[in-house]
């Protein structure tokens, strides 16, 4: 098997047919482009996702662990309902020593904690044959009230497609956090491009745009990028989108950091890019609600029927490949890993 993220056709034979039983509570079950699934208990709902526990040491633990937190609450959080609940397994290489592990679950118990999210269950091991950076998984519940639950099933004709951030963004801050002060490029633009990295994160996004409007479908841009969401994104509510590029916000840093490793922005792992459609009497409340966040976002296409997805008025490519993992094994060829893993806080 490739690397990454199975595709669509894998998906289908392999994994969709088999699902074991049928339930009446279940709302929302596996799709290709579907974030979490969700189920009915009592008068509530309950989102959940499982995603990898994700530890690039090369940043630094405060770095390494905050991004591992967000990648596996984000996809709960694209329900539109606050995460609450969080299990954790961690399988962990049996080098790893027990400062290092103690340190990385600190960052999760404060994320945690500012989220308002409980570590309920969960698992800790250190098993010959694991490895970092994948170390386990962990799955994230969001439960609230059916009404604030949106379903990336949702999109209808008509509606206004939204995009957060722009493009490219996990891929930017990882390659300029790791390798910007070797690359040459000026200083403007390696900083601009280490900031992306802290725009990482789709939860505040996702859930500041459900709040503010009638948000009717969610997709974060993760493998292969904004182009492949868009994709997964027009498959789950089985509809067609209509995006022209230059609509699109741009982050500072993301063209020029991209260019010196030769990567497509469009089709790079976006991780905290949230494509959302939303109802046309509601654009304007969302984009005034994210931009008060600080957020960039902007309108750019819309919904129709029919499937697919076209990018100025021409058919767009789905994405087989991302190029991020690529140019992070070429960066370290060629430059090292300039922050070292021990150091580097958040905020520098």
């Amino acid at each position: 098997m490739d690397t990454g993220k199975v595709g669509r056709a894998f998906f289908e034979d392999h994994i969709y047919p088999r699902l074991g039983a049928e339930r009446p509570d279940v709302r929302l079950g596996p799709a290709h482009g579907a974030d979490f699934g969700v189920i009915d208990v009592g008068e509530s709902v309950v989102a959940l996702a499982t995603d990898p526990v994700f530890v690039l040491r090369e940043l630094g633990v405060e770095r390494a662990a905050w991004f591992a937190f967000h990648i596996v609450v984000s996809d709960a959080a694209l329900s539109g309902i606050p995460p609450s609940h969080l299990s954790v397994t961690l399988n962990l290489p049996p080098e790893a020593s027990a400062d290092y592990v103690g340190r990385l679950w600190a960052v999760f118990d404060r994320e945690a904690r500012e989220l308002g999210v409980s570590i309920t269950t969960g698992h800790t091991g250190a098993y010959a044959g694991c490895a970092w950076p994948t170390v386990g998984a962990a799955t994230t519940l969001a439960v609230g009230d059916p009404d604030d639950l949106v379903v990336p099933t949702g999109a209808r004709p008509g509606d206004r497609l939204v995009c957060t951030k722009g493009p490219a963004i996990e891929t930017t801050g990882l390659l300029s956090v790791l390798y910007g002060d070797a690359l040459d490029l000026d200083a403007e633009a390696i900083e601009a491009g280490k900031a992306r990295f802290r725009e990482a994160s789709p939860v505040r996004d996702a859930l500041t745009a459900a709040a503010a409007g009638p948000v009717t479908a969610m997709h974060d841009a993760t493998e292969r990028g904004v182009d492949n969401a868009l994709h997964e994104l027009a498959a789950a509510s089985g509809v067609g989108l209509d995006a022209e590029r230059e609509r699109f916000p741009v982050g500072e840093g993301v063209r020029e950091v991209c260019d010196v490793f030769d990567v497509d922005p469009w089709t790079a792992s976006s991780e905290g890019t949230v494509l959302l459609t939303v109802h046309p009497d509601g654009v304007d409340d969302v984009l005034d609600a994210l931009a008060a966040e600080g957020i960039r976002a902007a309108a750019i296409g819309e919904v129709r029927d029919g499937g697919g997805v076209t990018m100025d008025g021409e058919t767009l490519r789905e994405p087989t490949s991302d190029p991020l993992w690529d140019a992070y094994e070429r960066g370290k060829e060629l430059y090292g890993v300039q922050t070292g893993w021990a150091g580097a806080s958040l905020s520098g």
